[in-house]
């Protein structure tokens, strides 16, 4: 059985890179992809663990080649899923988490119709605001374009299949965990997970 594919995106400032180191720490099982991109590492960021950092003319010359799941432009880097780090695990029954962008998140669909996406929503626009100046990591400049992508962002909101509010943190981890312990916990996968036991429970008296 194919493992299953999740989707977790959100406009910057809402918090999805704090949820999903949370919730991998809590669920082992999830392997996170970790994506290239063409943009300069923070100076919080380690190349191979947040991000595979490459230059523009390597992640272009990877995407002409065919080398990426997924690929898009986000706040004028690019941002991309290799093929060798999912499909093989997919293959092998692991799920499978993508922290990506709503660009991504429809080429993904289009490819892989049984993913389930999350979208994550900030509680407020003054909240996602402040959290974008506390980081203090990106200049005026790039928080105002962020503020302003946002909009387009939240406005894919509707296409995806969970939203979760990141107002509580602690709830917010919650709700994300029910959604992955409700998907494990469906008929298909149960049933494939627990075949010896259907076999033992359906023996003649």
């Amino acid at each position: 059985m194919s493992g299953t594919l999740y989707i977790i995106a959100a406009p910057s400032g809402a918090g999805k890179t704090s949820l999903v180191k949370a919730l991998l720490e809590r669920e082992p099982d999830i392997a996170l992809s970790v994506s290239y991109t063409s943009r300069m590492p923070r100076a919080s960021e380690i190349d191979g663990q947040h991000y595979h950092f490459v230059s523009r003319q390597v992640f272009e010359h990877m995407a002409e080649a065919g080398a990426f799941f997924e690929y898009a432009n986000v706040h004028g880097d690019y941002k991309g899923t290799a093929r060798a780090a999912v499909e093989p695990l997919l293959a092998a029954g692991r799920d499978v988490l993508l922290e990506i962008d709503w660009q991504g998140a429809q080429q993904v669909r289009a490819q892989w119709p049984e993913s389930l996406s999350i979208f994550i929503l900030p509680p407020s626009r003054a909240e996602l605001e402040r959290r974008l100046r506390h980081r203090a990591s990106d200049s005026a400049e790039q928080i105002a374009r962020r503020i302003a992508d946002s909009r387009i962002e939240i406005g894919h909101a509707a296409e995806f299949d969970f939203i979760v509010i990141n107002d509580d943190f602690a709830t917010a981890i919650n709700d994300l965990r029910s959604i992955f312990a409700a998907r494990r916990l469906r008929c298909e996968a149960q049933l494939n997970r627990h075949a010896s036991l259907l076999d033992d429970l359906l023996k003649p008296a």
